[in-house]
Parts: structure tokens; C-alpha cells; sequence
């Protein structure tokens, strides 16, 4: 990519919130939409990789948005109380006046959140939202941009949270030629053990997980393919406009805002520890279930979740017990006639999908 200079003058895009929130360093295109099963077959053939495509997104059932609101009404409390802490883990990390870079879109939300919990302090934040894809990197035109408009030694880079941490490891080998900018990782909740900076390594149902484009702002995926990006570009995105009548973004954002903090609930134990756990209980899923290809395993209930609404799932593994956070994956098995196993003992994560294997 050719570095771009920033513009002040130039209208920033914000998706559906506002842009005192969040400028995307993401370009809205035009994209074509695969179906959900062209798209598996073109990735697991390694005909196209994931990132050049985009299958149509789907507003849940009302059931489904029923456990959604019931998990932000349960969950909300123990969420504004992370944003606090992690608030005062970022300003001891990077100092008085963080640049958030969230990564899209999961991270969106905490990073909005983050944002105006710093503003609220007196802090000069800011908040940046851009692409990093798996296997293919973080957007250096997007990083240039922030480069000429703050401080790179002032960036925190913002995720919800983590799965097998294969962002993790986008970020380092991204930043490892970009040296002004180090791979600082800030997530909620972290059952992979691999964040610089967490609120947990507790895999709990962080509510927005459960959704996609309608509480992140009304944007896709995103997308790098030459049709939509081009020299300078930053990576794309399609703008769901659709959705608009069911989006929840900004109801979100002021659900946790208005919630009572509920601390202490979190814990933060040794990371290698955690993280030998993780690897321990993929490997053993991936070995006792047949399973050859590393990515098609999505651990934690919100890596889990989002495979489900967006891949073709083959099953589930849930922790036992009649666990309230898990109650959204239950209803999503039924819809979908997915066999549930039980999750393997000694395991960080509460729910794990293994993708269906659709081509030799």
C-alpha cells in the first residue's frame, strides 16, 4: 500500500455512530455477496482467502434477541466495571492521553465504550476503528493516518476479546516492520492469555459478541480484495444500511453506560498458564474430533457464536451445567440441528464451534 496523508478536512465515516465515537479507517464499497456455502467451500479449498468475500448478514429471531437483551440486562453491570478497569490499565500503560485502535469490528464497541470513559476523565483520547485480517495483516494505510494525526507511542490497540489469539499474532508480525507502532493488545476478556492488557481471562458472554453488524456500528466484515481496494485504499467495508431499522449499536453503548459497575467479578491469573490451557484444549478437540485444520476451530463464546451465525458450523462443545450465558448458543443449536458435546475438562473457554468441513 502507498502511505496516505491524512486530510483534517475530509469527512470521516462513522458507520451509525456518532463521530465524536469512532472514525473508521475502513472504505464503505459496493460489495457482492457469496453465499454461505460458496464462501466455505472458496476458503477451505484455499480457492480465495476469507477475506475476499462477504456473505449476507441476517438480523436473529426474536427469540434470539430476547437472550440477547436478557444478556445485557445480566451482563451489563460486570461489563461497565471492566471498561473502568481497563481504563486505568491503558492510562498506566501508555499514559495520560490514549489513542484507541480498535479492531474492527468486534472491538468497535469496548473501544467506543473506552473512549468515552477516558473522555469523561478529562483524558484527550481518541479513538480510531481499522482492519486487521488473519494471514493477511493490519492496514498500513490506516496506521498511516494515525501516525500523522497522534502520537504512535500513545496506541493501545482494542479487541473484545480473545479466541485462539491468531490476532494476537497478526499484530506482531504486522508491527514488527512498523516499529513506531508497538503491538499493545487491550481486550475484556482474555481465556486465550495472550493480551498485553485484560480485564479477565474469564470467557464470559461480553454481550455485544453475540451480534454482528447490528451492534457494531451497521458495518461487514472487513474486506481486502483488489476489486474494492486499491493502492493507498484503506481495506473495505460494506455498509449494512438494511439493518438500520434494527440496529442496536448506540442502545448498546448507553445499555452499559447507564448500568451500575459490578466489580470484583472478574479474575486475571497467570497468562501462560491460561494460555497453555487454550492450546491444550484445542489440540485435544482437534485430535479427538479429527480435525486437521486449526482454523476451523472457534473457541469462546463469542468466537464461537459469531461462527455459528456466520459459517457453516459442524458442533458445538458447551461447558456443562444450565449456564445462562451459554442459553443463546443452546437456542442457536436447536435452529440449526447442531450436535452439542460436552467441552473438555480443564478448559479456559465455555463454548467452542468446530466448522464443518466442506472440501478436500
Amino acid at each position: 500500500m502507498q502511505p496516505r496523508k491524512a486530510d483534517p478536512a475530509a469527512p470521516r465515516f462513522s458507520g451509525s455512530y456518532s463521530p465524536d465515537d469512532v472514525q473508521f479507517l475502513i472504505k464503505p464499497a459496493r460489495i457482492a455477496l457469496t453465499a454461505v456455502a460458496a464462501k466455505e467451500d472458496a476458503i477451505q479449498s484455499g480457492r480465495l482467502h476469507y477475506s475476499e468475500m462477504l456473505s449476507p448478514e441476517q438480523v436473529p429471531d426474536a427469540r434470539y434477541l430476547e437472550l440477547y437483551d436478557a444478556a445485557l440486562a445480566r451482563n451489563a453491570g460486570r461489563l461497565r466495571a471492566d471498561i473502568e478497569l481497563l481504563a486505568d490499565r491503558i492510562v498506566d500503560r501508555v499514559g495520560a492521553d490514549p489513542t484507541l485502535v480498535s479492531l474492527a469490528r468486534a472491538g468497535t464497541p469496548i473501544g467506543v465504550l473506552l473512549h468515552r470513559e477516558l473522555r469523561r476523565r478529562g483524558r484527550d483520547s481518541a479513538h480510531y476503528s481499522i482492519s486487521i485480517i488473519r494471514d493477511r495483516g493490519i492496514d498500513e494505510a490506516a496506521l498511516d493516518t494515525i501516525r500523522a494525526e497522534r502520537d504512535p507511542a500513545s496506541v493501545v490497540f482494542v479487541d473484545g476479546w480473545t479466541g485462539k489469539g491468531a490476532i494476537r499474532d497478526e499484530l506482531d508480525a504486522s508491527l514488527a516492520h512498523v516499529p513506531d507502532f508497538a503491538p499493545v493488545l487491550a481486550v475484556v476478556a482474555d481465556p486465550a492469555g495472550v493480551a498485553d492488557i485484560a480485564a479477565t481471562h474469564e470467557d464470559y458472554l461480553i454481550p455485544s459478541g453475540i451480534l454482528n453488524g447490528i451492534v457494531s456500528g451497521l458495518i461487514s466484515r472487513t474486506v481486502l480484495s483488489s476489486r474494492y481496494v486499491g493502492p493507498g485504499d484503506y481495506h473495505a467495508c460494506l455498509y449494512l444500511s438494511e439493518h438500520e431499522g434494527a440496529d442496536r449499536s448506540i442502545a448498546f453503548i448507553e445499555a452499559i453506560e447507564t448500568a451500575a459497575p459490578i466489580p470484583g467479578v472478574g479474575t486475571v491469573g497467570d497468562p501462560a498458564t491460561v494460555a497453555a490451557r487454550a492450546r491444550a484444549t484445542v489440540d485435544r478437540i482437534m485430535t479427538d474430533h479429527g480435525v486437521a485444520d486449526r482454523n476451523r476451530v472457534k473457541p469462546g463464546i463469542a468466537e464461537s457464536t459469531r461462527a455459528i451465525l456466520r459459517r457453516m458450523p459442524d458442533r458445538l462443545f458447551l461447558a456443562a451445567g444450565d449456564d445462562p450465558d451459554l442459553a443463546h448458543l443452546r437456542h442457536l443449536a436447536i435452529e440449526r440441528g447442531l450436535r452439542i458435546d460436552a467441552m473438555p475438562d480443564n478448559s479456559p473457554y465455555r463454548s467452542i464451534t468446530v466448522i464443518r468441513k466442506v472440501s478436500e
